[in-house]
């Protein structure tokens, strides 16, 4: 192994693949054929030393992945907090966190305003509103919650898909999404969903959506199986 490749670090294999401290398996081995073609030896400006240095990069960072993932644990919900001794705290949900929405903040003369909070907002975040600058709190509630940047959403999934695991499109509090549960994911109970957690603003970056999955026995207790219910009653009466 080289000098060069021994001083490698995690810092500067990111730099040299073009890729931030979050990428994905996926992201990391797209970043690393880019950057191989363009130092290959047999293209013009490529070398030996370069190319060994970018499969070093390459490397280092997917030997890296697993061991972060072992440690990815989800937030814990907190019992609510008696913060009304702070006049200037503006406690918001998760959902107005990624979306954005009025909020009524009752100020300490007894106004109440109504507030139009932009999406993105993190805790500890300010907002202006007039001569007031509020702090802001994202409160969860235990089925979706943030961390950082990142939101976290419980979901009841049948025991049978995370099995069989596959493609799937589940309604959550954030819209539709379509997940895909591979034998990992159904494995953690966990599946990510790239830059779908809480919007960028300001030095914010975009964040994930980590989804965790609770097996059930059955979510048969769909729209079918209520209509099949209520017909059966029907016939009997």
């Amino acid at each position: 192994m080289s000098g060069a490749d021994e001083a490698m670090t995690a810092r500067r294999a990111r730099e040299l693949l073009g890729v931030g401290a979050k990428a994905t398996p996926a992201e990391l081995r797209r970043a690393f054929r880019v950057a191989a073609k363009t130092v290959h030896p047999d293209r013009a400006g490529g070398s030996a030393e370069a190319f060994h240095r970018m499969v070093a990069a390459y490397e280092l960072l997917r030997r890296e992945r697993p061991a972060r993932d072992r440690f990815i644990q989800p937030p814990v919900a907190q019992p609510p907090r008696r913060e009304a001794a702070d006049p200037n705290l503006l406690c918001i949900t998760p959902l107005i966190a990624f979306r954005g929405g009025e909020v009524d903040h009752r100020t300490p003369e007894g106004r109440c305003l109504r507030i139009k909070a932009p999406p993105g907002l993190r805790t500890g975040d300010r907002l202006r509103v007039g001569e007031i600058v509020l702090r802001i709190a994202v409160r969860g509630d235990g089925q979706l919650m943030v961390r950082g940047d990142d939101l976290w959403l419980t979901l009841e999934v049948d025991r049978r898909l995370l099995e069989q695991g596959g493609r799937t499109r589940l309604e959550t509090p954030l819209g539709w999404r379509e997940i895909w549960i591979t034998k990992k994911a159904a494995a953690r109970g966990l599946v990510r969903l790239p830059e779908e957690g809480l919007p960028a603003r300001g030095r914010h970056r975009q964040g994930h959506l980590f989804v965790r999955l609770q097996a059930v026995e059955e979510t048969a207790s769909s729209a079918a199986r209520t209509l099949l219910r209520r017909f059966a009653a029907a016939w009997a009466a």
